[in-house]
């Protein structure tokens, strides 16, 4: 498979991971403000189908593609912005994990953060991909 075939469905990966990772954190904030049993149940199956089915595939996927991307072009680890881009995707992929954690807590009934906590929360990959699309296209430095 040819280099841009790689990257083509590198981005789709990456799309579908910030889709997922743009819905979880919403799906947090009706789940914290639930009243109901049955709404909290659903919440729970929605974010585990969410993260299992279609966050955590897109995010692995992603991240081969781009090793793989990698290997087959390594002067690209030379150049500072790939590194920034990187480093960025690693903060991404701690968001990823920290998901799941709180997808635990609140299926073990130890949530205790509020619908508030999480409107910021769901925020916070908005920078990352501005920072990381930034930084693969315009490549500043």
């Amino acid at each position: 498979m040819g280099y841009l075939w790689i990257k083509a469905f590198h981005i789709v990966a990456m799309v579908a991971w910030f889709a997922a990772i743009f819905y979880l954190p919403r799906l947090f904030v009706y789940h914290a403000m639930a009243e109901d049993a049955v709404s909290r149940e659903r919440f729970k199956v929605m974010e585990r189908k969410l993260y299992r089915g279609i966050m955590t595939p897109s995010m692995v996927v992603t991240v081969a593609l781009g090793v793989w991307m990698l290997v087959l072009v390594p002067p690209l680890l030379s150049q500072g912005w790939m590194h920034a881009k990187l480093t960025i995707v690693a903060l991404l992929i701690v968001y990823h994990f920290w998901c799941g954690r709180i997808l635990r807590d609140f299926r073990d009934e130890k949530n205790s953060r509020s619908h508030r906590w999480f409107r910021v929360f769901n925020e916070v990959p908005v920078f990352g991909l501005i920072a990381v699309v930034v930084l693969a296209v315009v490549k500043p430095f």
